[in-house]
């Protein structure tokens, strides 16, 4: 080889070495569509950049002007994960501004329903999570446990998916508990609890998979309050934050707020598996000490008021909800979902990582992309 083209050490390191390689928008790793620009160097990720958009379907500008109540019903159509989230924040838009006092006993089967969502969306992220990490049987597993809780939710709400239970002032009539609904959610409860320690002690004790999962996807504490990450993904940074300790609807209630402290893969998927618990015993306070009385307080009048906003804590972290209301009709309708700044969180915990840990290290946030197809993020560094 001639001296002068030849390429030695030293001029190597010198020479800026990056590929680019785009995922998506449609990847086997994923449930939604989306597209991942990465930046590698000797296939260890610099830098990457996510785009959505492609689920968007302008329900903020639908909602504009319609009903109140048609309104909120829409807004379960934003998500098929998170649907009960959705209207339950809407609807307590409304009676904030209205000041309508709900009856407590439509408050604890609120509670409920949403526990059963964070149940069923848990244990949806677990069974993805190990579908990405090539284990099937854990997979089909869980999804085999959380078909209880399909059940339950259809139970209490009529369908599998879209339920429509809370309304201005409670719920609705077909949502109230009888003494054959709480037998069914009471052996419900007692058989996801067994079924999910079982998985557990699996999961943890399967060396393989524990070494896929630990030391991928770190985020520090740091970098996940300056990114605004919400919702179990700061939680597993070791940051005990969880909006329903200032949730009044939740006052009646103990539960423990779970944290992890390492901020990688395996600290998020363990989030889920010890949260699910905790929704349990949630749900078994509120059938023991569920009140009686009326679910539905109808002694209200609309009236315009100002924009209204919201927050609480739905399975991925903080959901925001706001309206105003000009003869009972909605504007100014704006959602904005935990996903939006966790994705970006992800962005930046692929980085240094291996390729082919990248996909691992965006889907631990559990992102829902239908929730967040309606906003730009915009960091300002």
């Amino acid at each position: 080889m001639d001296n002068d083209n030849k390429i030695t050490d030293e001029t190597r390191n010198e020479q800026e070495i990056e590929t680019e390689v785009p995922m998506g928008t449609v990847h086997s790793a994923a449930l939604e569509p989306y597209r991942i620009r990465l930046f590698v160097e000797d296939e260890i990720v610099r830098d990457a950049e996510m785009t959505i958009g492609v689920n968007h379907r302008g329900i903020e500008r639908i909602m504009e002007g319609l009903p109140v109540e048609k309104a909120n019903s829409l807004t379960e159509k934003i998500c098929g994960i998170c649907s009960n989230s959705h209207i339950w924040n809407s609807v307590l838009v409304a009676e904030k501004a209205l000041e309508i006092e709900v009856p407590e006993r439509a408050l604890y089967i609120r509670i409920i329903m949403e526990e059963l969502e964070r149940l069923h969306s848990h244990m949806l992220y677990l069974a993805h999570g190990n579908e990405v990490l090539g284990h099937e049987t854990f997979s089909m597993r869980l999804f085999y446990i959380r078909e209880t809780v399909m059940e339950l939710l259809r139970m209490i709400g009529g369908n599998r998916v879209q339920y429509g239970v809370p309304v201005i002032g409670g719920i609705r009539p077909r949502a109230d508990l009888n003494e054959m609904r709480i037998q069914r959610l009471t052996e419900g409860m007692d058989f996801v609890e067994e079924k999910i320690t079982d998985f557990a002690e699996r999961f943890v004790a399967d060396p393989m998979i524990m070494s896929r999962i630990t030391g991928v996807g770190v985020i520090s504490k740091e970098d996940a309050l300056r990114l605004s990450a919400t919702g179990p993904t700061l939680r597993a940074t070791g940051v005990a934050v969880d909006l329903r300790r200032d949730m009044k609807e939740y006052d009646p209630f103990e539960f423990d707020v779970i944290t992890q402290d390492d901020g990688d893969v395996k600290s998020n998927l363990l989030m889920r598996v010890l949260e699910i618990p905790e929704s349990i015993k949630i749900i078994r306070q509120a059938i023991k000490a569920l009140p009686e009385g009326p679910i539905t307080n109808r002694s209200w009048e609309m009236q315009d008021v100002t924009i209204t906003k919201s927050y609480i804590e739905v399975p991925r972290g903080k959901l925001y909800h706001s309206y105003s209301l000009d003869e009972g009709r909605v504007r100014n309708v704006i959602v904005r979902t935990p996903s939006i700044t966790n994705i970006g969180a992800m962005e930046h915990a692929c980085i240094g990582n291996h390729i082919t840990d990248a996909q691992l290290a965006i889907v631990q946030c559990d992102p829902c992309f239908t929730c967040t197809d309606r906003a730009i993020q915009i960091i300002q560094l």
